[in-house]
């Protein structure tokens, strides 16, 4: 596969404590958590259903914008569901729950000591919506899909930026994986973690997939001229990259590495890594 540019999208930052609604029955409160890993914010989506709200993704501990999720559903809160137990997708969660009293929904082998109320597996059907495992960001990351065409991506697929996959809960062959699995499918809009919504959203997995594979095989070739750190292969492969945002990426390459190795394209000695075959 062919490695194309990727066209992220950008917003102008979102208003606070406001939803904003981004398809039928469905509308997006922007959490206060700005940052270079979160964009504007956690995007946590109030979907209207038969029986009240349900509302994925709390968001951080955040009273404010807590305060905004009962608010915009009048506190009808039918379920709670998380893609994920990253902090800032889940600190919210008690707060909510404690609210409402509503059952909280997630990966059955949820991590960050999350035990939901309703222990999802992949395939299973909660409020209308399809759980779909897609690990590789998390283990315990999982989509959401409607029967109309509109996928809950999270942070598997976001519109502003690749994902980051750090080792050991990120696993780079599974999210190779997940990837494939939700080009596979023939939905019409993704709603991600953060970041604006994402149209036409099979073209920006197909180049995100084909970057991956291009940086893996850059990788490999590059261990086969000679041994390297992790970082010195940072240093080769990001160049300019912002000081701030090395760890980040050494995270990522190591995640390759462990990609390599397991199908024994790569091993290690120490710090050193070496190219096979």
């Amino acid at each position: 596969m062919e490695a194309a540019p990727m066209a992220f999208l950008t917003e102008p930052e979102p208003g606070r404590y406001a939803p904003h609604p981004v398809a039928p029955g469905i509308a997006r409160l922007v959490a206060p958590n700005p940052g270079p890993m979160t964009y504007h914010g956690t995007n946590t989506y109030l979907i209207a259903q038969d029986d009240g709200y349900a509302v994925l993704d709390p968001g951080p501990d955040d009273a404010g914008h807590i305060a905004a999720v009962l608010a915009a559903t009048d506190g009808r809160v039918a379920r709670i569901l998380v893609s994920h137990t990253h902090p800032d997708h889940v600190e919210g969660v008690a707060a909510l729950q404690q609210a409402t009293g509503a059952p909280v929904a997630a990966w059955h082998a949820a991590g960050g000591g999350l035990a939901p109320d309703i222990p999802l597996r992949d395939g299973d059907e909660i409020g209308g919506l399809v759980a779909l495992h897609t690990p590789g960001h998390a283990a315990d990351h999982v989509c959401f899909a409607t029967s109309g065409g509109v996928l809950f991506s999270a942070d598997h697929v976001m519109s502003w930026s690749t994902s980051v996959v750090n080792p050991p809960d990120g696993d780079m062959a599974a999210y190779f994986d997940s990837l494939r699995r939700v080009l596979a499918r023939e939905d019409a809009l993704y709603l991600p973690g953060h970041g604006p919504a994402l149209p036409e959203p099979r073209r920006l997995v197909r180049a995100m997939l084909a970057h991956r594979m291009a940086r893996e095989n850059a990788i490999a070739a590059a261990l086969r001229e000679n041994p390297h750190s992790a970082g010195g292969l940072v240093e080769m492969m990001y160049g300019m990259l912002a000081v701030p945002l090395r760890p980040v990426a050494e995270r990522s390459v190591v995640a390759h590495l462990l990609k390599l190795e397991s199908e024994g394209r790569a091993r290690r000695d120490d710090d050193l890594w070496h190219g096979v075959g």
